[in-house]
C-alpha cells in the first residue's frame, strides 16, 4: 500500500486508520513484543518519519489497538451474559456462570489478552502525558461499562464488581502467557509429561480463578 500525501482531515484519518489496521493484522501473526515500527511503516507503506506524525511511538499505537479491541469485546461479551445468566437463580451461581461467559470468550481473544497484559509494563512507556491522560480517560469509561454489565446480572456484587472487572482482564492477561510456551519448555514436556500439569487451559483454569474471585467478593461484599 502506498499513499500520496494525505491533504484533508478526512485523508489524515485514512492513513491514521490503515496504521492501526496494518498493526492489528500484524497482531495475528505474531506477540506484541515483536511488533514494531520498522516493520509496520513497511506494511503500511509509509516512512518511519510519516507513522510518527499520526502515533508518537508504537506503544501510543498498540495503546489505542487495546482500547478498540476492550469496546468490541464488551459489546460481544454483553450479548453472551444476557443470554446465558439466569436471573432467576441465586447470586452465587449467576456468579458461575457469568465466570463460564467471560473466560470462555476472553479465551478467544488471544490478541486483546496479549495487549491488556503488555498496559502496564510496556504499552504505558515511551508514550507522553497527553497520550496517556487520554488512554486512562478512555479506559475509565470503558470499565464504568463493564462494571455496569457485571452489575446488571449480578447487582449483589455491589461495589466488588469494579473489583471483579479489573482482576478478571489482569489475570486473564496473565495467564495467556503461560498459554505460549517456549519451544524449551514444549522439550522439557516431551522429557517429562508430569511437567505438563503445569501448563494452564487457558479456559478451564480462568474459570475457576473468576468465580472464585467472584464468590469472594459477594462474600466480601455482604450478598447473601
Amino acid at each position: 500500500m502506498t499513499f500520496q500525501r494525505a491533504r484533508s482531515e478526512e485523508q489524515r484519518e485514512i492513513r491514521r486508520q490503515a496504521i492501526l489496521d496494518t498493526a492489528m493484522s500484524m497482531l495475528d501473526e505474531m506477540p506484541v513484543a515483536e511488533v514494531g515500527l520498522n516493520e509496520l511503516s513497511r506494511r503500511v507503506g509509509l516512512a518511519k518519519s510519516n507513522v510518527l506524525r499520526y502515533f508518537e511511538s508504537r506503544e501510543a499505537v498498540l495503546l489505542e489497538l487495546l482500547e478498540g479491541a476492550l469496546r468490541a469485546w464488551l459489546t460481544e461479551v454483553a450479548d453472551e451474559l444476557a443470554a446465558a445468566v439466569d436471573p432467576r437463580l441465586p447470586a452465587m451461581e449467576r456468579g458461575d456462570q457469568m465466570a463460564a461467559v467471560l473466560a470462555a470468550s476472553l479465551a478467544r481473544h488471544p490478541v486483546l489478552l496479549d495487549l491488556a497484559n503488555a498496559q502496564a509494563g510496556v504499552l504505558e512507556h515511551n508514550v507522553s502525558v497527553d497520550v496517556i491522560v487520554r488512554h486512562k480517560r478512555a479506559a475509565i469509561k470503558t470499565l464504568g461499562a463493564a462494571v455496569e454489565m457485571i452489575r446488571r446480572h449480578v447487582p449483589e456484587l455491589g461495589d466488588g464488581a469494579r473489583t471483579v472487572c479489573m482482576a478478571t482482564l489482569i489475570l486473564a492477561g496473565a495467564m495467556s502467557t503461560y498459554c505460549r510456551p517456549s519451544a524449551s519448555v514444549l522439550k522439557a514436556y516431551e522429557v517429562d509429561p508430569a511437567l505438563a500439569q503445569l501448563a494452564p487451559d487457558l479456559r478451564s483454569d480462568l474459570e475457576s480463578a473468576v468465580a472464585t474471585l467472584i464468590r469472594g467478593a459477594l462474600v466480601r461484599y455482604g450478598a447473601p
